[in-house]
């Protein structure tokens, strides 16, 4: 990747999808942490219809906008902005992100020290300020069976069953992790470069599971800095059509684990999906009968559910075994 100029040292890279008031409070507090620094901001916008776009030209004129004619996806959208980016450190931030003071600060200054260090995310915390789960193992056949029988909610202290989700571990220490999730990533450019761009048959979720496992694998760390602090309010976007994110999600992890696992543990990892939607379906299922005042919350894990294994049962026969679009 083409590295356009020395001279600015950050570059933050929002990408956007209806979700203008989240955008604009993330886009301010931008604003506030880049002072003193030479940075750019570049927002991407994926077709919004909520006036995101005008918002952005209207408050944040310094801002470089640009506009797709469609909803491309995070990861795609993510390398038009990185393409047209210059720093040196490459901040992606979700437009649901409130950067905290002294964020960036902290973060540039650990990579500056620690050169070792590809990409990197700080301490998220949610709109009440508690800390959010931000990292994650890699997905194994082990942790994901584990996550289907709720093991890991069974005994969150236990680094055996909560691999996957970290569940042990309270985001309380700056750490090596397999997995910053994306909500916030801080990536050298020099560490982009070999490894490339996020990977655009990712549509949206999955990608932050393969990028850092291609850190990973060029030699650089993922790294987890406790000390930096950012408010992901979650959702700006995914809230617009929940049932259709959530069979987003579960694409993309099929996506994965055929670009990054055997046939085997394909077949292993989809039996675990159709049982863990089971459980939840039939769970969910006693909870409406059984508990009236839960019927809301419990009804939609049902519809959820049963559109998952409706999707799930719709794939062909080669597809199930090997994910084409992978």
């Amino acid at each position: 990747m083409e590295m356009k100029s020395k001279q600015i040292e950050i570059s933050f890279i929002v990408v956007s999808w209806n979700a203008k008031e989240y955008l604009s409070k993330s886009l301010a507090s931008i604003e506030k942490e880049t002072a003193g620094l030479n940075s750019e901001i570049i927002v991407v916008d994926n077709a919004s219809s909520d006036g995101s776009a005008e918002m952005v030209r209207e408050r944040f004129p310094q801002v470089r906008l640009i506009v797709n004619g469609e909803n491309l996806g995070f990861a795609k959208a993510n390398n038009i902005g990185i393409r047209q980016s210059h720093g040196r450190y490459l901040a992606l931030v979700n437009s649901d992100v409130e950067v905290l003071p002294g964020c960036m600060g902290l973060m540039i200054g650990y990579m500056g020290k620690h050169v070792e260090t590809g990409i990197m995310g700080p301490q998220m915390l949610d709109s009440d300020g508690k800390v959010q789960r931000s990292c994650m193992g890699f997905p194994t056949i082990w942790n994901s069976f584990c996550r289907a029988l709720a093991l890991d909610t069974i005994f969150p202290k236990s680094r055996i069953f909560g691999g996957f989700e970290m569940t042990y571990w309270p985001h309380d220490s700056t750490r090596e992790v397999d997995i910053i999730n994306g909500c916030f990533w801080l990536v050298r450019r020099s560490a982009l470069e070999q490894v490339g761009g996020l990977d655009e048959r990712f549509f949206i979720y999955g990608e932050d599971m393969d990028w850092c496992r291609r850190f990973w694998d060029r030699g650089w760390k993922v790294m987890y800095l406790h000390r930096a602090r950012a408010v992901h309010y979650g959702g700006a976007s995914s809230s617009n059509a929940p049932v259709k994110f959530f069979i987003e999600m579960n694409r993309a992890n099929l996506k994965y684990w055929a670009k990054h696992h055997s046939r085997l543990a394909q077949t292993g990892y989809l039996a675990i999906i159709m049982l863990h939607y089971l459980i939840r379906y039939f769970g969910a299922s006693f909870q409406y009968v059984a508990w009236p005042s839960s019927r809301p919350d419990a009804g939609f894990k049902i519809k959820r559910a049963a559109a998952l294994l409706k999707w799930l049962l719709s794939l062909n026969i080669e597809t199930k075994v090997h994910y084409d679009n992978a």
